[in-house]
């Protein structure tokens, strides 16, 4: 029988497991501006450029988004320069609409202070104000256009999730999500700013990120090229599972009073709680749509590639050119005809003498028969 003393009693886990990760460590500095003309004379020596992760993964996660959306377009046979060009537009109009919502409901006061702040769109973002920023892009495209853009949106949205995983990395590598104070094991270990040690806060950004990623398996799964899903399908499927999550992740944001970083609080739920609501509503309403349905094309096709005019063979004469040719040719031979008979007229009336070979096959067959008739009017006589 084992004595108690030989099992070590499992302790429980206790206090938040997940490491912080300082950003501003994952920054190159671009310190050799300085030395370069003309640009080292904007150069601050002190705080020289750099390249921050935040927008390198944010630009990485745009790309791979308009990378997938193109090769999807190019499944469906779509017109690839109409969705080259909606997706610039869709994404310009997102970012700058998204800084200005998230200035108007988040940093009220911020912006009555200093109107200028709504136009510095590299400071702040809200998702659910570039969410509606695409939006409105999508419809000043479709009235400059004037063309449908509901499939373009449904491929655009259809690669967002991936794009969102790029994003949300950033957002979790800066912590610009933070959340309440928490000591459980899924929290993060955040520094503590007046003793040693670190303090355990939820990162929303990190979990976004996390919970992201089944959604954007989902979504390359349900994309193969047959069978094609209906069109707002995907634009169902996304919001249906964005809105739920993002509704519960925002209560585990700072407490108003707890911090000067809390949130704003209209009615007891954040911005982003009661966009939520029309977030889920949309949602419904695609995914009743499309239910049981077969796709249907929305958007134009590809136009047919221009023949390359140095690989084409000769085309055919027109009936009337090549009628004309064909009697050129006939009185060429004609008259070709006509000045070789003067001539062997000229040589020998009777022909004997000219040979066999250098007469034409026409022309041996006349003088054979010429030949004939001279024999048979000797012997006549």
């Amino acid at each position: 029988m084992p004595l108690a003393g030989n099992h070590a009693t499992p302790q429980p886990v206790s206090g938040p497991l997940i490491p912080y990760i300082d950003g501003s460590k994952l920054e190159i500095p671009l310190s050799f501006l300085e030395h370069l003309p003309l640009v080292g004379d904007l150069v601050d020596p002190a705080k020289p450029p750099s390249i921050k992760p935040f927008g390198t993964l944010v630009a990485i996660g745009v790309y791979v988004g308009a990378w997938v959306s193109m090769q999807r377009a190019r499944d469906r046979k779509l017109d690839e320069q109409a969705m080259n060009d909606f997706i610039f537009w869709v994404v310009a109009t997102g970012f700058v609409i998204s800084h200005m919502l998230d200035a108007i409901a988040y940093h009220p006061q911020r912006v009555l202070s200093d109107p200028t702040y709504l136009f510095r769109i590299w400071d702040g973002l809200s998702s659910y104000g570039g969410f509606i920023g695409a939006v409105v892009g999508a419809w000043a495209w479709k009235l400059y256009r004037k063309k449908s853009i509901l499939e373009y949106i449904d491929i655009t949205v259809s690669a967002m999730p991936i794009a969102w995983v790029f994003g949300r990395t950033g957002c979790s590598i800066v912590h610009d999500h933070p959340g309440a104070l928490s000591d459980a094991w899924f929290a993060v270990q955040y520094p503590a700013k007046n003793a040693a040690g670190f303090v355990g806060r939820f990162d929303l950004g990190l979990y976004e990120m996390v919970l992201t990623i089944p959604l954007a398996v989902a979504c390359h799964y349900f994309c193969k090229p047959k069978p094609q899903r209906p069109v707002g399908f995907y634009i169902g499927l996304t919001l249906a599972a964005y809105a739920p999550v993002r509704f519960v992740l925002d209560y585990l944001r700072v407490k108003p009073g707890e911090s000067s970083i809390a949130d704003p609080r209209y009615l007891s739920l954040t911005p982003a709680q009661w966009v939520c609501f029309l977030a889920l509503g949309v949602a419904i309403y695609f995914l009743v749509r499309t239910k049981g349905q077969p796709y249907e094309r929305y958007a134009e096709l590809a136009p047919p590639p221009e023949p390359d005019e140095s690989e084409q063979p000769d085309k055919p004469a027109a009936p009337e050119k090549r009628a004309k040719s064909d009697e050129s040719e006939s009185a060429g031979d004609d008259s070709g005809e006509l000045e070789s008979t003067s001539a062997e007229g000229k040589a020998d009336p009777d022909g004997d003498d000219a040979p066999d070979e250098a007469v034409k096959p026409r022309k041996a067959k006349k003088r054979r028969k010429k030949r004939k008739k001279r024999a048979e009017s000797e012997q006549e006589e």
